[in-house]
């Protein structure tokens, strides 16, 4: 059969469409994308403005034609970080419905974490053993370790990308000093779990999902998207260390010229290097494997296999 996934991020609003069926990978037939920002978006008290809201319904309608048109049989939906946290997302959610008839589901920080690892579990399979997975989001940094398809441990935590330049990273470059503050902001919240993951077991591999950990492994010198995604890439933490001061000392333009970088992404790009690299020395990891898959894919298999999330 053929499903529709509108993942609602805060940084990209994306529909894929997949040709999938149980026992099997599911194939992207088509997609549709918008760079919507929506941590971008929050006005003083917290609550996405009315221009964002009528921006993701004309995506939403578009998505919805677009799934149509290509023959999908259903629509799963779901929002992230930024609608899980705006004061007004009940609203947004409300609003959605009435003009477009979608339900959409707030996922918890956990359920992210938990379903991006069935993704990774399911992509490399039961000979990978403990996996440890990390995702960085615009709004949340997501980690979990397990040995089955369910993470012994799953947490999420507020290290997002856009909410972390959103809140210290204002200068373009940033101020040595707010990038110091960064620093010791994101170490001091990923230490307080770092036991919660050890106690589980050391990990096999550690495996990275995220366009931010993709795009971090192509300035690093992993192969480009374009060479197929069955082709080996990692992020290395002795890269990572040489990447996040130049990173820093870059105005976003100059950042946007690097191999792998969106334009779109590349004032985000300081502070999740920030966040990489911290959870990578945390936890002492020499490298991440990058996976393809992530929450979208665990979303579709999760429905395969005909259970809740």
């Amino acid at each position: 059969m053929r499903l529709g996934v509108l993942d609602l991020g805060s940084n990209t609003v994306h529909l894929l469409l997949v040709d999938a069926h149980y026992g099997a990978a599911p194939v992207p037939a088509s997609k549709l994308k918008m760079p919507l920002r929506l941590s971008e978006h929050l006005r003083d008290d917290g609550s996405v403005d009315d221009g964002a809201v009528e921006q993701l319904i004309d995506f939403i309608v578009r998505g919805q034609q677009l799934a149509e048109d290509m023959g999908a049989t259903d629509i799963m939906a779901f929002a992230t970080s930024a609608i899980r946290g705006a004061a007004n997302g009940e609203e947004v959610l409300s609003r959605v419905h009435r003009e477009t008839g979608l339900d959409i589901q707030v996922l918890s920080g956990e359920d992210e974490a938990r379903m991006t690892f069935l993704a990774v579990r399911r992509w490399f399979g039961w000979s990978s053993g403990r996996i440890l997975v990390l995702d960085i989001g615009g709004g949340s940094l997501e980690l979990a370790s397990g040995t089955d398809e369910e993470p012994d441990v799953a947490v999420s935590l507020p290290l997002g990308a856009g909410r972390l330049t959103r809140d210290f990273l204002q200068d373009d470059p940033p101020d040595p000093e707010h990038v110091r503050e960064l620093r010791k902001h994101v170490r001091a919240t990923i230490a307080q779990v770092v036991g919660q993951l050890r106690r589980v077991g050391e990990p096999r591999m550690a495996v990275a999902t995220s366009k931010t950990f993709k795009q971090l492994a192509r300035i690093g010198g992993a192969p480009p998207s374009s060479e197929g995604i069955h082709l080996p890439r990692v992020l290395r933490a002795s890269d990572l260390h040489e990447i996040v001061p130049r990173l820093a000392g870059m105005p976003a333009a100059e950042r946007s010229q690097l191999p792998g970088v969106s334009e779109g992404r590349s004032a985000q790009m300081v502070a999740g290097a920030i966040v990489a690299e911290a959870a990578m020395d945390l936890l002492e990891l020499e490298e991440l494997v990058v996976c393809p898959w992530a929450l979208r894919e665990g979303i579709i298999l999760r429905r395969l296999d005909g259970l809740p999330l």
